[in-house]
């Protein structure tokens, strides 16, 4: 059920209030608290279990208000922002006065963007500030596309849910660097790398590593319960296959290029060929793994164009080490 006027009204009185908001995006649900309160955005570190040092993006109503918050808007960000704004854009900019600290994991810079989706709008209006919220799961899970995926994993923790459907997009917001002399792309989202630079006019690098912390920037995230390993596209079957015979519940995420071959396997999600339907519905093929009991998931990285990047960005971090989360 969609979240009425009454319910963002509420929503608005709790964050006021210093309360916990999950709040649906274009992307994934977030875990929303007054950016401005320490002691609220200290509240989403603990529910979360989230390391502070982690910094939070802060989300305004529209671009208009991007100089409240920020020191400086450089060309770039204003290009960038009057062109993908609403949308899964955020900017990493000098932090203005108006952000404190524990929002931005002690650094000088702040995450900034303005959502896509009409129940997040309408709450930062009745609001009339800035959140700071992340995905509304525990650190270094799979993040929530669904209110119930919120429910499910933090229940009581928050103290209000906004039920806005499934998230369109799927995948997190493109995290774009525009503190330098060039843009660079920190994490991969549902802005594709071809779409900056068509709007910036010049190619835009994505660093392996950046001095610049930033969300999902951890070894092991977005990651389900069961562990998770990568293989070339054309060995998931044989790789699926020979670990179920080796003891372990086997789920498949199963390329659509191979969507004529059987698998023995104990769960098997036929993914679908288009990239905006496969990021849209990643997250949840990783919860229904989980759900049906798989210890260990097959997958391939697709390829790394358009949302592909974002697709495979978020696969590796699932199966990375989880000792490092």
């Amino acid at each position: 059920m969609t979240a009425t006027a009454t319910d963002i009204e509420q929503a608005a009185g709790v964050l006021r209030d210093g309360g916990l908001v999950a709040l649906p995006t274009e992307t994934v649900y977030g875990l929303a608290a007054n950016a401005e309160d320490p002691a609220a955005v200290a509240r989403i570190f603990q529910v979360k279990g989230r390391p502070p040092s982690h910094p939070l993006i802060v989300h305004i109503a529209d671009a208009q208000q991007l100089d409240d918050w920020v020191a400086e808007v450089p060309a770039a960000a204003r290009l960038l922002a009057e062109r993908f704004w609403p949308g899964p854009l955020t900017l990493v900019l000098r932090r203005g006065d108006r952000v404190p600290l524990e929002a931005t994991g002690g650094l000088e810079t702040v995450a900034v963007r303005v959502p896509d989706h009409p129940v997040a709008r309408a709450l930062l209006s009745a609001f009339g500030g800035g959140v700071t919220a992340p995905s509304a799961n525990r650190f270094g899970s799979v993040s929530p596309t669904t209110a119930d995926h919120v429910r499910a994993e933090l229940g009581n923790a928050v103290d209000l849910i906004l039920d806005g459907g499934s998230c369109l997009v799927g995948v997190e917001s493109t995290i774009v660097d525009v503190t330098g002399e060039m843009p660079s792309i920190l994490r991969p989202g549902g802005v594709t790398r071809e779409g900056l630079e068509a709007v910036l006019g010049h190619p835009v690098a994505v660093p392996s590593t950046s001095g610049v912390r930033v969300p999902g920037q951890h070894p092991s995230h977005y990651a389900p319960r069961a562990r998770v390993v990568l293989v070339e596209p054309e060995k998931v079957v044989a790789e699926a296959e020979a670990a179920g015979e080796a003891g372990h519940q086997v789920g498949v995420l199963l390329p659509s290029s191979l969507a004529d071959l059987e698998v023995k396997a104990h769960a098997v999600v036929a993914l679908p060929g288009a990239p905006d339907a496969y990021a849209h519905g990643l997250y949840g093929f990783l919860r229904e793994l989980d759900r049906q009991g798989c210890d260990l998931i097959v997958a391939s990285l697709p390829a790394e164009e358009g949302l592909g990047l974002a697709i495979a960005n978020r696969l590796r971090r699932a199966a990375g080490p989880r000792g490092s989360v």
